[in-house]
């Protein structure tokens, strides 16, 4: 059996998008994955939960050739529509440039135009109902079912549960740690008007922040919006404690009262719709050698409140990309400088993004909170090249997710000080140009 120069597990969004960028670097690749395809079985098209596309995702695309096709099933977000208890709602823009925006993209529609992409590559072949079982790393072989295939290079794009990330444990310590974080999510619908039109403005990520709890909606081609509660598991105000029919309503009168009219089929759903359980992984290490590496949620699963799950594993397929280049098409010295390279960007996402679950849930409304907000963006416009958000640094820009938080420590530490008045404005100008090197 001749052997591909690159064997891919799981054809999730990055899969398919990984393939697809080894295919133009003249790789041959087989992409293996456990599920039925998504194009002929509907239920395995995944979670219908939508997705925000950024920057990171959008020069992946881009790289590939997709984009364009893409462009037409996206719907742009500017800002964060907040959504008080009295009902009342005020936009908070995301940035000060009209480039800074986010996209609503459904996971199924990207999915598939990613293997669709894929599959037209003269070298690559993409299998279904293919499990991987385990792996002989020694030997260069994987057994899938009752078959035993030979590999040249693996790279694991099977997500949260990695099957090969399991298999590269027995063989290597990467320090693997799986973090809950004690707050689920589910699943609501608000369907469009009965004229066929959005019953909210699509053009915002909707949030009604509660502290401990939050409800975000996010639009549909289809003029619907795709509702995502994210509360605690158990104790108060959790899923625990909202079981029957009174307690689901008694909830959204008193913390949603503007949802009431638009989620016709609120019980029903709530009490239907799975809860879902949200971890962040980390790993110290994602190679085995020079032979195996995982990638994307099988290396770095991150909590969705900074809207980079995707974001950052289109990134690491760009990496990827770039370091097979840099390094002449050998693909053992990406594989090792990837994992030496990368992986405090993974923890850096990971690490912000549980961060903003905080700011999205709670401090969104807050007065420090939109006091520091006003401070940041003076201090963007007045030092556009050394000072910008954080939010923006990860969301609009490809700056490595580690120098996104240094140097966001360091805007935090100065604005905070600034506002405390224990830094006057012209201090604090200096401390911007001494601490912050221009991007």
């Amino acid at each position: 059996m001749n052997k591909p120069d690159v064997t891919l597990i799981g054809a999730g969004l990055s899969g398919p998008l990984m393939a697809s960028y080894l295919s133009s670097n003249g790789f041959s690749v087989d992409l293996y994955e456990r599920r039925s395809d998504m194009r002929e079985n509907k239920q395995e098209s995944g979670r219908s939960i939508n997705l925000a596309l950024s920057e990171r995702g959008i020069r992946a695309l881009k790289d590939i050739g997709l984009f364009h096709q893409i462009k037409s099933h996206l719907i742009m977000m500017k800002g964060r529509m907040i959504h008080d208890k009295d009902s009342s709602r005020h936009l908070q823009l995301y940035g000060q440039k009209e480039n800074e925006v986010l996209y609503s993209v459904s996971r199924a529609t990207l999915n598939i135009a990613l293997l669709e992409h894929a599959e037209k590559q003269p070298n690559v072949s993409i299998s279904f109902n293919h499990q991987l079982n385990n792996v002989d790393f020694k030997n260069q072989v994987i057994s899938i079912g009752e078959k035993n295939i030979p590999f040249n290079r693996l790279i694991g794009t099977d997500g949260f549960n990695s099957q090969l990330r399991r298999c590269m444990m027995k063989e290597t310590n990467i320090q693997f740690q799986n973090k809950p974080l004690g707050h689920g999510y589910k699943e609501l619908t608000i369907p469009p008007s009965s004229s066929g039109t959005y019953l909210m403005e699509p053009n915002a990520l909707h949030i009604w922040p509660r502290g401990n709890f939050m409800l975000i909606a996010l639009p549909n081609m289809d003029k619907s919006f795709t509702c995502t509660l994210f509360a605690p598991l158990k104790g108060d105000e959790s899923f625990e404690e909202f079981q029957s029919e009174n307690e689901i309503i008694n909830l959204f009168k008193r913390d949603f009262p503007d949802t009431l009219k638009l989620i016709p089929s609120l019980v029903e759903e709530f009490k239907n719709n799975p809860v879902g359980k949200l971890a962040t992984i980390y790993c110290e290490k994602w190679n085995y050698k020079d032979l195996a590496i995982i990638m994307g949620d099988a290396a770095h699963a991150i909590v969705p409140f900074f809207g980079q799950g995707m974001n950052a594993s289109f990134q690491d397929c760009t990496v990827i990309s770039s370091l097979i280049n840099k390094n002449s098409g050998d693909l053992g010295s990406a594989f090792r400088a990837f994992s030496s390279e990368h992986v405090s960007n993974g923890h850096a996402i990971a690490n912000m993004a549980l961060e903003n679950y905080i700011e999205m849930r709670d401090s969104v409304n807050d007065k420090n909170y939109k006091t520091y907000r006003a401070t940041e963006l003076l201090l963007e416009k007045k030092f556009p090249n050394r000072f910008i958000p954080r939010y923006s640094m990860v969301s609009f820009n490809e700056i490595p997710y580690s120098e996104v938080y240094r140097r966001g420590e360091i805007q935090t530490d100065l604005i905070n000080a600034f506002i405390s008045g224990k830094l006057s404005e012209s201090k604090l100008n200096n401390e911007i140009i001494n601490k912050l090197d221009p991007l």
